[in-house]
């Protein structure tokens, strides 16, 4: 059995999470969702990975047989590398999640990434604009492919996100020791797929996978989401691996596909 700790995007909760679990059980599985303190403004990122550590620590204990990996959507990737360490994580994905390196804030993420120079063009060449200044904008750049009554549930549930993480230079000096994958969301109208692909080339040297899906699949597709999850953690393999030198294809140094 694997334990998959999941941590959320901007303004997300725990909630945003609960089919992936239900389905990550009904393959014999456990999810740990966790609600970071987005809405905390004293709150930055060693809050928001005391958060993580504290939801694990609080739960039923992991049995030494289990695997631990780590999930991270969105901005919970300026996050979920910070606790892999203390989790003894055997592998890490990310799912549409921010890259950060060392010293760089999250702010700073969106033009130095390359980010905003990619939407901007996605928006020239494809029509696609990114807004998020109503419900229906949101829904139709976040959530274009999710039941009408699970995206307004979401929205009810929406959260504010408060700026410090935003300002929070990223601590770490380089990229946890833990086998890495990232996944990409084909049909994510927020983060262009290509933009997503070559930042996880440039930024961890690997090759990313993808699956269909808005920037909100675990609302849309979450029993194809759990397969993908329940696949990185067979590759990752054994309990215990992390720190070892052993790594699935796709990990930054490693040559190979993704991880599947």
């Amino acid at each position: 059995m694997t334990t998959f700790v999941v941590v959320h995007g901007a303004g997300g909760s725990a909630w945003e999470w609960h089919l992936v679990a239900a389905e990550l059980a009904s393959r014999g599985h456990r999810a740990i969702t966790v609600d970071l303190p987005c809405e905390d403004p004293a709150a930055g990122l060693a809050e928001y990975a005391a958060a993580v550590v504290g939801a694990v620590r609080a739960a039923p204990p992991v049995p030494a047989t289990d695997g631990v990996v780590v999930v991270a959507h969105s901005l919970g990737g300026f996050t979920a590398p910070l606790v892999c360490e203390t989790l003894a994580a055997d592998g890490l994905v990310l799912v549409a999640a921010l890259v950060p390196r060392p010293g760089e804030t999250a702010g700073e993420w969106w033009e130095t990434s390359g980010y905003e120079a990619a939407a901007r063009e996605r928006a020239r060449r494809e029509g696609v604009d990114a807004r998020m200044d109503d419900d229906d904008a949101l829904v139709a750049t976040f959530m274009h492919d999710v039941a009408p009554p699970l995206a307004a549930e979401a929205l009810r549930r929406g959260r504010d996100q408060a700026a410090r993480p935003m300002s929070d230079p990223w601590p770490p000096a380089a990229w946890p020791d833990v086998p890495t994958a990232y996944l990409v969301l084909e049909d994510d109208r927020f983060f262009p797929p290509d933009f997503l692909r070559r930042m996880a080339r440039e930024r961890l040297g690997l090759e990313p996978d993808a699956m269909p899906g808005s920037h909100a699949a675990y609302l849309s597709r979450p029993g194809e989401l759990a397969d993908r999850l329940v696949g990185y953690a067979r590759a990752f393999g054994s309990p215990g691996r992390r720190g070892t030198g052993a790594r699935p294809a796709g990990h930054a140094g490693a040559a190979g596909p993704p991880v599947r």
